[in-house]
């Protein structure tokens, strides 16, 4: 049997879906992010749903013109459209640092970042992400980022979760895809496809752990898969 991901989104109700596409993701979207995003259906056809849906490009869009950040870090990359979202937003002056282990994949949406002149502000780094991260931490003169969006592997979650807290400033956020898995963590799990069924367990037995980790309020946003933003505190 072929691997299926469902439709991205945490809304039970396709109507409402829909709607929400229509009045305020599609009429906002930028014109090279609609390119992306076709690019990826074309040539990944079901499997272009890791890439995250417009709403909340549109979210991460909005956070990043709040939050004005100087250096911003992407763990998971696939081809850019949450890439191109923040940078589209970012101030001229910042700096995204991109790491994925698939070139393949970022070069499919390259020519679209490449289109919207915003190559300069990413370096991207084709790599596994933890050793990269052990790099910077290891580094005298660590990194310190704004904002970090992740949407890697999730077993590695909770490992990102320990280098991220470090990397990131005091009063900046980390913030975590698929923090609601399709949905299925409110589902019982006899009623879970069994494709889907390990990483739900991760993704819960995460959220757990997130939740009672001091140095970081959380707030878990219904947005797209569901992302979780974590303010660092101390």
């Amino acid at each position: 049997m072929a691997f299926v991901l469902p439709s991205k989104g945490i809304l039970q109700s396709e109507a409402l879906k829909k709607y929400i596409c229509e009045t305020s993701a599609y009429p906002g979207e930028h014109e090279q992010l609609k390119e992306l995003r076709e690019a990826t259906a074309k040539k990944y056809g079901n499997l272009s749903e890791m890439a995250i849906p417009v709403d909340e490009g549109r979210f991460l869009s909005m956070l990043m013109k709040i939050m004005n950040p100087k250096r911003t870090l992407e763990v998971g990359v696939f081809t850019g459209y949450s890439l191109l979202s923040t940078a589209l937003a970012l101030p001229k002056e910042s700096q995204i640092t991109a790491i994925d282990i698939d070139r393949e994949a970022y070069e499919v949406g390259l020519p679209y970042i490449q289109k919207a002149g915003l190559e300069n502000k990413i370096k991207f780094i084709q790599a596994d992400a933890i050793s990269v991260l052990n790099e910077m931490l290891n580094n005298d003169m660590q990194p310190e980022f704004d904002f970090t969006f992740v949407d890697a592997d999730k077993p590695n979650y909770k490992h990102y979760h320990e280098q991220l807290v470090k990397l990131v400033k005091i009063g900046g956020v980390i913030a975590y895809d698929n923090t609601l898995w399709f949905g299925l963590v409110a589902k019982e799990e006899d009623e879970v496809p069994e494709h889907l069924s390990t990483i739900r367990t991760v993704i819960m037995e995460f959220n757990k752990l997130i939740s009672s980790d001091p140095r970081i309020e959380i707030s878990q946003v219904s947005v797209g898969d569901g992302v979780t933003l974590c303010r660092r505190l101390y």
